[in-house]
């Protein structure tokens, strides 16, 4: 999502070896979009351990994105 990547660049940054953030496009990886049932753009999902922990579907703020990144932090 154009409108999300900006935020998510500047927390890839903030977070720099506390997290991994990574960016999938849905058009060229529908299988993958489809295995984590990405049914709306944007999605983030949030992984812990190799386990999905939380998901957030729609456009955020970036405190509310910060938040669920320090929950599981």
């Amino acid at each position: 999502c154009r409108a999300l990547a900006p935020t998510i660049e500047e927390l890839a940054r903030e977070y720099t070896g506390k997290v991994l953030i990574g960016k999938l496009d849905v058009d060229e990886n529908p299988k993958t979009a489809e295995c984590f049932q990405v049914f709306s753009i944007p999605t983030l999902i949030v992984f812990k351990n190799g386990c999905e922990v939380d998901r957030l579907v729609g456009l955020c703020a970036k405190n509310r994105i910060e938040g669920i990144l320090q929950k599981h932090l």
